[in-house]
């Protein structure tokens, strides 16, 4: 197990908490998910590919015999797969609910709930999820653990195009979807007593999010990005920090250097005014509102 002296110092044993980790097949997510079944937690996996998903639960299960693990399919932009995916973690009990699932340069289309792709995958989803979750995480003392990004400072919020459907930079796009998402879970929380919330980000990490760019690019470019980027195991330290550091209102736990490479520590954030963070809550009540009247 990579990083054994950081993990002996900064976390602990997780034996008979139920852990659920949304994108657990992704680089990030299965770094996260080893540390996790290190520690003695019982996983769940929620993954919109059951194939990579079922591979998964294989891999972890002959490096650790005794793990718990679950799947459950979800799909983000598929709002029904959304509900019923919420709706069977509800029957669990669940301690700590990790949302690392992401979209980044993907092409673009409206969903069935009426939400730009990119904006449902990586805030209207899991939003959604979190505010329906809420009275079980309540139940246990439980938390949420929300990956964020340094992304969101690339976007400021617009309340004429909320989801940046108009907007073609995938940067921004996505940007104001993380933007949605901490900014959101933050005002959700600041009066919260019963359950937590940690806002993490992992930095600038080799994972499929970055791979993005044009084949011949990315075939050119990749390898000199494995060398530079953090690998995933070292990103992986912050969602798992969030574990066992809350966040304050506009704090978040990300790598030291400039917000981007090495090891996790939690610090403020500037780059979400207070107001524009109550605007976006009350626009993310206005949604979560909505998809609760839709049948």
């Amino acid at each position: 197990m990579k990083h054994e002296s950081w993990l002996a110092k900064h976390a602990a044993s997780l034996a008979g908490k139920t852990v659920a980790v949304s994108g657990s097949t992704g680089g990030l997510g299965k770094e996260l998910c080893r540390y996790l079944a290190h520690l003695g937690a019982q996983l769940v996996l929620l993954d919109r590919n059951q194939e990579r998903s079922e591979a998964h639960e294989r891999a972890l299960t002959a490096a650790f015999p005794d793990l718990s693990v679950r799947r459950i399919p979800l799909d983000l932009a598929d709002m029904t797969s959304v509900q019923k995916a919420t709706e069977k973690l509800k029957a669990l009990p669940l301690d700590v609910f990790i949302h690392n699932a992401g979209a980044y340069s993907i092409p673009r289309a409206l969903t069935d709930a009426g939400y730009d792709n990119v904006f449902q995958i990586n805030f209207v989803a899991p939003y959604y999820m979190i505010r329906e979750l809420l009275p079980t995480l309540r139940a246990r003392g439980g938390r949420v653990v929300a990956v964020g990004s340094i992304a969101h400072r690339y976007s400021k919020s617009d309340a004429a195009d909320v989801d940046f459907r108009t907007r073609r930079a995938a940067s921004r796009v996505y940007g104001n979807a993380k933007r949605y998402l901490m900014a959101s879970l933050y005002e959700l929380f600041r009066e919260e007593r019963e359950a937590s919330l940690a806002i993490v980000h992992p930095g600038i990490t080799f994972t499929g999010i970055t791979a993005h760019y044009p084949k011949v690019i990315f075939a050119i470019i990749k390898h000199p990005m494995k060398i530079i980027f953090m690998k995933p195991s070292k990103a992986a330290l912050s969602p798992l920090l969030g574990l066992f550091v809350p966040t304050e209102h506009l704090t978040w736990i990300g790598p030291r250097v400039f917000d981007v490479w090495g090891m996790p520590r939690k610090s403020r954030l500037h780059s979400i005014p207070k107001e524009e963070c109550k605007a976006i809550a009350a626009r993310a009540q206005t949604i979560y509102e909505n998809l609760k009247c839709k049948p």
